[in-house]
């Protein structure tokens, strides 16, 4: 198989049992780079057995963190991927059907859609589980990461493609891997709203939570996913309330703060 300038970042942490299937659904790919955080299984050696360079970095957050791992790309051109996400056949087909025209034009990056498997099954209805639109392919002179600690997203200017066939991502393997998630997403999130000064709106609280649920449950179709559904809506609002809860903490007792830090640190999840 042809390869094209063209390298897969993979920002990882623990990622034993996901990043070989990562890093072989993009065989034409001419570089493979891993940003490893400080694994302490085998991530590494495993990554680096599928063809990956490995970089360590300590961990800056998702947005630096993606920032750095450009910065160490040998290619203009970069296909990022988280290691719970891999290619399907289908996009991988497109990508090399596509690519010699993308990286030929002015284009600053290119949207690819990502479906998701929930507990073992692919969803079929819930909106953001089903093709939802991400960019993902960038040039690194035309594109960059937001410096958000969580819920990063890419920046450029122009318009950008979107590629059709969707790649994969296996959403937390179980409802404990989820929760633990929730509890480390929300505390970045709480960190980045500190660092702005956001306003405490705590009075907001009990409509967030119903709202959230409603728009996930009911606009977004989660209900046509049977419980699975009902599970990721529930999950969304409450996730959307204890942001609020947490910062309203962090805001009035700053030393929960450094307390929360210890103890996240104890379960390896501050980062």
């Amino acid at each position: 198989m042809s390869t094209f300038p063209l390298t897969v970042a993979v920002i990882t942490h623990n990622e034993a049992e996901n990043i070989a299937r990562c890093l072989d659904s993009i065989p034409f790919a001419a570089e493979k780079l891993v940003v490893d955080s400080g694994s302490d299984d085998d991530t590494v050696a495993i990554a680096q057995a599928h063809g990956a360079r490995v970089v360590h970095q300590d961990w800056l957050g998702f947005g630096p963190q993606r920032n750095f791992a450009t910065t160490q790309c040998t290619h203009d051109w970069i296909l990022v991927l988280d290691a719970d996400e891999y290619l399907t056949p289908e996009l991988a087909a497109e990508l090399q059907q596509r690519l010699p025209e993308l990286m030929a034009s002015a284009a600053p990056a290119a949207y690819l859609r990502r479906s998701t498997i929930y507990m073992g099954q692919p969803m079929r209805w819930y909106r953001p589980a089903v093709g939802e639109r991400m960019a993902r392919l960038y040039h690194r002179e035309r594109a960059r990461w937001s410096d958000s600690r969580v819920h990063e997203s890419l920046r450029f200017d122009g318009t950008a493609p979107t590629l059709q066939a969707p790649f994969n991502h296996v959403n937390n393997p179980t409802l404990p891997h989820k929760q633990l998630k929730v509890l480390r997403y929300a505390e970045l999130k709480c960190r980045d709203w500190r660092d702005k000064g956001k306003p405490v709106r705590m009075w907001q609280a009990p409509f967030v939570f119903v709202l959230a649920f409603l728009k996930d449950y009911l606009l977004r179709l989660a209900f046509m996913d049977g419980w699975r559904g009902f599970m990721i809506a529930q999950t969304a609002a409450s996730y959307a309330l204890y942001k609020r809860m947490r910062y309203y903490e962090m805001v009035n007792n700053p030393k929960s703060v450094a307390d929360a830090t210890d103890l996240l640190n104890k379960h390896h999840m501050d980062r």
